[in-house]
């Protein structure tokens, strides 16, 4: 958490950002992924010889608090690693104290 936001940092290495889905129901943050990879290995005649199929997948919920703007929900994956930026509410001027003098 900083001052201005709430930061996700997810390692996800394989993973390219197509896998991903990131949804907001309520104040839930889903991020779920799906990846499926097929490899064949033939012989001289181009028979399969061999297929293995491999498939990975993964997702996670978290409850926002109350003072997340979800319109400029951002996210970016580089490197093997997915971050979420969730920026904070600007607080209204009447959450402020404000003082009054008398004259």
């Amino acid at each position: 958490e900083t001052p201005n936001e709430f930061k996700v940092e997810l390692s996800v290495p394989g993973f390219s950002k197509e896998d991903f889905k990131i949804e907001i129901e309520k104040s839930i943050l889903s991020i779920s992924a799906s990846k499926e990879n097929k490899t064949e290995e033939k012989d001289e005649n181009e028979k399969v010889i061999r297929q293995e199929f491999t498939s990975s997948s993964f997702s996670r919920s978290f409850i926002l608090p109350e003072n997340v703007d979800t319109e400029n929900i951002s996210a970016e994956q580089k490197d093997g690693v997915l971050n979420i930026s969730l920026p904070k509410k600007i607080q209204a001027a009447e959450d402020r104290v404000k003082k009054i003098e008398i004259k």
